[in-house]
This record gives C-alpha cells, structure tokens and sequence, in this order.
C-alpha cells in the first residue's frame, strides 16, 4: 500500500496572517488576557490557519493531514508546556494563563530579572532558530498543555484522517542545555518516558492510528551512549497501542542504521534528498512488513522536482515489491514557502523552475499516482518537468565571465597584507577608540514609517528623490541617537533594507526575489530569502552612498554594513545545478568589490556579517573541515582586499561556535562580535580555551526581548569576559541588529550599555 504525507507545513499563512496577529497581540498583552480582544483574535487565527492547511493536504490527495506542526512561536517551545518543564526561574503562578506563560519564555518576562527569555539556537544547519529546553537534576515532567489533543480533534471534527507529530524524547532532551555543571540530561529519560506515553496513550484514545515521533538527532555523531538511549526509549514508547512513524531528516543515517532497524516502531522515514546515500542500506535491513516512508521531494528547498529521477529511486530494485512504501517531502516544507500562487511578476522561466509548499504537495501525489499507475497517469507532470531540466541550463542561468573570474582566482588573494598585530597598531592609531568601545551590529529599529516609504516607493508611489531624501532624514535621526548616546563607532542604521540577504540578492546578478517567499526565522520574524539560480555578480556598489552620506554628518567612524558571502548562501535558496563552493566564491568575489569601493570611499571600519556560518556545517562531522575551508576562505577572499588601517569586524549569533573556534579564528577579521547574553557569556569558553588571538565584542544583550536590562547586569556580563578576554581586546555591544525593537526600549538600553562600558572604563583602568 503505498501512502503519501508531510513531516510538517508552514505557519504563517500564504499571507502571513500568523505574524500580523502575533505582533497586534503582542502590542496589547498587557491587558488581562480574559478581556483582551487580540488574544481571541490570536487564537482563532491559529484554528483558521490550521484548517487551511489541512483542507490543502487533503485537496492534494495526501493520506494524512499532519496535527501538532502548528506552533504561535516554536514547536520546541510547544513541547516545553506539553512535557510540564517550563523553567521555574520565571515563577509562574498556577491562575498565570498559558499563552502568557509561553511568550513570557519566549521573549522574556518583564517583571523580573530572571525572567530573561529562553536561549535561542539554529534548528540543526537551517536558519529556523528553536527555543532551547533547560534542564535541571530536579527537572520534573507533566502533560501541561492541551494544545495537541484540542488540534486533533479539531482535525478530527473536520473529517481528517490525523497523523500528529511530536519531538522525540531523546531529541528533546539532547536538544536542551543542562543548567548545572556536570549533569547529564539525559539521565533524565526515566522521568521523561512515563509522560510520553501519557501522550500517546491520550492521542490513540482521540483515534490517533499514527504518531510521527521525530528524532532529528539520529543524523547527527551522537556517542554510544546517547544512541543507546533510543533501545531502552522505543521499548517503553512501543508500549502503547499507537503506531509510531521515528522521522528523521537533514541527514545521512550512517553508522546509525543498524540500531535503528532494531527499534521497535511501526514506521521509518527517512530523507532521501540529504541522505540519498543510505537508501540501499537500509531497505536491506528495514524489515519489509513495516512502513517505510522515503522523503524524495527537497523540504529545504524551492527547485521543482525532477519526477523522473524520484521515480527511479522509488523504483529502485532495493524497494521493489514493499507493500508499505510511503512517499513524502524529505522533512517539514516549514523552511520553504507557502504558494508560488503570489508570484505574478516573477520572470516565467524561473516561475516555471519553483515549487513552494504547496506545490510540492502535488508533487508528492503525482509521485504516488505514477507509481501506482504508471508514468502515463502522470503524463502532463512528468512532461512538466523535463522541461523545467531543460531550462535550466539556458544562457539565462550561466554566465562566462564570472566562471572565468573564479577560475582565475590566484593563491593570497584570500590573505590580509599583514599580522593581526601589525593591523590592530595602525588601526588603534586611526580611530583613536577608547577601552572598551562601544558599538552596535548594524540596524536600529524599522518604523512603519521607514516600511511605509519604503513600500511607496516599490509601489511608485514615491519618487526616487522621495525616498532618497526619506532614507537620509532616517540616517540623520539615527546618527543623532548615536551622538546623544556617545557610542564610539556608529553606524548608519540601515534604514533603506528590507533584511541582510534580501537586500543584496536584489543587486546581485543571478540572485531574483519573490514577491511572498515569507519562511519563518523564529517567532514573528520571517524572511524573504532570494533564490540563486545562476552565476552571481556585482555590476554596481550596492551600500556605498549610505554610508557614505551617514559618515559625512558625524567625526566619529561609521561602521559600513555587509553580509558575507556564506550568510548569502546560507540564507537564500541556492541554486542545485552547481557546486556550493563555487557559488561562494562568486558570491564572495562581488562583496571584495563592495568592500574595495567602501574603502575607496574612506569609509574605515567594515564589518561583514557571517552568522550563517556555523549553520552551513555538514551534520557528520567527517564532512566538517572541507566545508570550513571553503567557506572559511570565501569570507578571506571578500575581507582581504583591503589596507592593514582598515578595521574588518564581523557578526555571529544564535549558534555553537566553541567547537570551530580554530576556523573562525582563520577567518582573520580583527574583530568579531557574537551573541552571549542568552547563555550567559557561556559561549566564551570556546575564545578562552583556544585563546582567540583578535578582538571580540560579545554581546550584553539580547535584543529579541523588549526588556530593557540594567546597568548591573551588563557590568556583569563584561566582568565574565573580562575572566577569559584581556580587557584591551573586549568591545561592547548587543547580541544582534536592533531592527526589530522600539526606539524607547533601544535608547535606553543603549544608554544603560554605554554606561557599563564607562564603568569597567574606571573599574579595570
């Protein structure tokens, strides 16, 4: 029997209806949640979301609508309630309603100094970040929420046959942080398991016939003990009467393979895009009277499908004969967008080469219905799609000059003229920058003013000289801010960007954006990400005359704003026809000519983005330093082309960086700024044990919380540096750009970090 389904769709909506009635409710949260109307607009929202989705599943001929996808900020955080471990730092009371709880984990508490949001950390090698569980010794578990069962029976009310999802418990537990030194949590799993089958137990009472468990983890080098976890989880979990489907995604399953197959679970499935290599392996030892479900179409990316050859690898000799084959996407469609339906004023032939979400739901059925019914039932999608392969390999998409440029790249053009001390001497004499420099990462904060003009212009509703004088007038307010404050390197605001990718993708040649290509960072926040879909190139200077105007109103140094080459990569929809490493180096050859006109334009201090970086990390480590050198020598080739009296600093955040630090020190930028406020400056361990030998700003708060944080916790924070980082290499900043945030909360808290820069000032000198 073959079946066809979904790890998971996205959230927002196909015109983010999610993110309008977050954001509306959370301007009002301070009414009583009982008499807040935003709340009840919030919630019915989410009913009507989900419904939609699960009518488009069923419409696409799909044999499961998948229940439990659907979360208001993060699916993690969503198991935080269900599994009764919200941290007990917040001090919930037990009347506290459970939507307040939830963004009070979210996006901090303000009434309180512990009630500092949770940490934020990549979901695996994407550019979703997940809300990290903690754990403590004490850590007690409970089914705490309804969320999941209501959402069945929603679905089940509205005649869906349910497939509800959840996280693994091994996942959950590896995925979190241990909140005291030397604890394994692990260790935890006995106290964790009883309430996992509590759920299940409730799920197959609600007639729940499948649960998609997923264990994420299984694609990464966990260690024997953690792999061992899994035998004694599934013995208990297979307990219950429910069948469960263990999903795993992102990755190769190797070394793996035989403790899997040994699990006692109704179901596999496997991503057959990222870990097409395991596929043989483990038809041979999945046994043939359990379902397995093979993910063929990409869920982490946006190319139509190549029906012919997903049709062959089901096909496959290997699988032949199996008659519980289930076709899927390889993991969630979350990271890819709703509909290309919005997409009126794309150019055809790259239109004709996408699928988003929802077309990648068709093509999942017309998958099944080939191989249930041959290729002539499938016809016209087949036909489809030879063309699209056709297309692709057009003059639109290959360019020879940039082939030749990168071919041409010679040996040292990835390398500074001189030492990192040579440079911090001249740069240190040209600025001038008291102990303890004060900056921030980029953005200050986008009104609806600014979006306004903005869309206006893109409306041509607003002239170029309009927007041009609106954009300036922006610059010299947030100058002004900086002056008021007495930041010590400023930067212009960047005001006039839609978002660090996109607004480069819209320069570059071979990069196109979508009109409504919304995908989910986190919580609220979406970006647009541009679609590589040929060979890239710079033709004219993409931030010059900002930066360039913003110097001009102040004596103090403007910092220019760049993203690097792996963030856009990382960061967009990359091109499948063409190796990555190539598509960086042409990525990273058009920002070195960005860097050079900044530098011609006498702009000083450059800083070039990279917190894509540590993402792009293969999931096996064996795949690790190949990519790190590539990756690490594109960034070199895009900063390197300067003068040692120029200041290169670059930007990293919400991810590990402690286990690449050598790499990242390869990178040569003279300094580096990060996030550290959510773990408590834990990530410095990393700059300490390997001595990170240039300078470093860690951030002194988080700036995805409104909360505004004192004086004294930002002197704290620096004190903890200062124990790894000699005082003379410490810069202070926030964890990320302030895009996002309000002027009040930013300028006070801008003002409060300036002020405990000017305290360890007089503390340590």
């Amino acid at each position: 029997m073959i079946c066809s389904h979904i790890p998971g769709f996205p959230r927002m909506g196909a015109r983010r209806e999610l993110k309008m009635a977050l954001e509306t409710y959370w301007k009002s949260s301070s009414e009583p949640d009982n008499t807040n109307p935003d709340l009840k607009n919030l919630v019915a929202m989410g009913k009507q979301l989900r419904a939609a989705h699960w009518a488009l599943q069923k419409k696409a001929g799909l044999d499961w609508v998948t229940v439990g996808d659907f979360a208001f900020y993060d699916h993690v955080l969503n198991h935080i309630q269900l599994l009764g471990c919200e941290p007990a730092r917040f001090g919930f009371s037990e009347d506290t309603p459970e939507l307040e709880r939830y963004f009070a984990m979210a996006r901090g508490s303000l009434t309180t100094e512990s009630g500092q949001a949770m940490s934020m950390l990549k979901w695996f090698d994407t550019n979703y970040h997940y809300m990290v569980p903690e754990f403590f010794p004490d850590t007690a578990f409970s089914v705490h929420s309804e969320r999941l069962f209501d959402e069945v029976k929603e679905a089940k009310a509205l005649g869906h046959s349910v497939k509800a999802v959840l996280l693994g418990p091994v996942s959950f537990l590896y995925l979190g942080r241990e909140k005291v030194e030397g604890f394994d949590r692990l260790s935890l799993l006995p106290k964790l398991l009883p309430v996992y089958r509590q759920i299940l137990s409730r799920l197959h009472a609600e007639g729940v016939e499948w649960v998609q468990i997923d264990e994420p983890v299984l694609g990464l080098d966990i260690d024997d003990k953690c792999l061992s976890a899994f035998e004694g989880t599934y013995a208990e979990l297979s307990k219950e009467a429910v069948k469960l489907l263990l999903t795993t995604y992102f990755s190769s399953l190797a070394d793996h393979i035989d403790t899997i197959s040994k699990l006692p679970v109704a179901g596999l499935h496997i991503d057959a895009v990222r870990g097409a290599e395991d596929l043989k392996e483990i038809a041979a030892k999945w046994p043939a009277d359990k379902v397995l479900s093979v993910g063929v179409i990409d869920g982490r990316n946006i190319w139509k499908a190549d029906l012919d050859k997903a049709l062959a690898v089901l096909r496959a000799p290997e699988l032949a004969g199996r008659d519980n084959l289930w076709v899927a996407s390889s993991c969630s469609l979350l990271h890819v967008p709703f509909s290309l339906e919005a997409e009126t004023k794309m150019d055809p032939r790259l239109k004709q080469c996408l699928a988003f979400a929802a077309e990648k739901l068709e093509e999942i059925h017309a998958i099944k219905d080939g191989l249930q019914q041959g290729d002539a039932a499938i016809a016209w999608a087949l036909d489809s799609s030879r063309q699209t392969v056709e297309l692709r390999k057009g003059d639109w998409v290959h360019n020879a000059q940039v082939a030749r440029r990168v071919g041409d790249l010679k040996e040292g053009m990835d390398r500074r003229g001189s030492a990192f001390k040579v440079r911090q001497a001249l740069q240190r004499k040209r600025f001038k920058l008291p102990a303890f420099p004060t900056t921030t990462i980029g953005s200050f904060p986008q009104t609806p003013q600014i979006r306004s003009a903005r869309a206006s212009f893109r409306r041509g509703s607003l002239s170029e000289a309009e927007y041009k004088k609106a954009m300036q007038e922006e610059i010299a307010f947030c100058i002004a801010q900086q002056e008021k404050l007495r930041l010590d390197v400023f930067v212009h605001g960047e005001p006039e960007r839609n978002d660090m990718v996109e607004y480069f993708g819209e320069f570059l040649d071979g990069m196109a954006m979508t009109a409504n290509g919304w995908v989910q960072s986190y919580g609220s926040r979406c970006v647009k990400p541009p679609v590589i879909y040929g060979d890239v190139s710079r033709q004219d200077a993409m931030t010059v005359e900002w930066t360039k105007f913003a110097q001009g109103l102040t004596d103090k140094p403007v910092k220019a704003m760049l993203t690097g080459p792996i963030t856009i990569l990382q960061w967009s929809f990359v091109r499948d026809d063409e190796a990555r490493p190539v598509v960086a180096d042409q990525i990273a050859l058009a920002i070195r000519d960005e860097v050079a006109d900044l530098e011609k334009a006498g702009i000083g201090i450059i800083q070039i983005d990279e917190p894509g970086l540590r993402e792009g990390l293969p999931l096996r480590r064996q795949h690790w330093q190949a990519y790190l050198d590539w990756a690490c020598r594109a960034f070199r080739i895009a900063s390197s082309g300067v003068g040692d009296d120029t200041q290169i600093h670059t930007h990293m955040c919400y991810a590990e960086f402690n286990d690449i630090m050598p790499d990242i020190a390869s990178l040569d930028a003279d300094v580096i700024t990060l996030e550290a406020s959510r773990g408590d400056m834990t990530l410095l361990k990393g700059f300490s044990d390997f001595r990170y030998p240039n300078e470093i700003g860690p951030g002194v708060y988080d700036i995805h919380s409104p909360r505004v944080p004192s004086v004294n916790e930002m002197v704290s924070l620096l004190k903890q540096a200062s124990k790894v980082i000699d005082a003379d290499r410490l810069w202070v900043n926030p964890d990320c750009g302030l895009k996002t945030r309000q002027w009040k909360e930013t300028f006070e808290a801008l003002d409060n970090m300036v002020k405990s820069a000017k305290l360890m000032r007089e503390t340590v000198y």
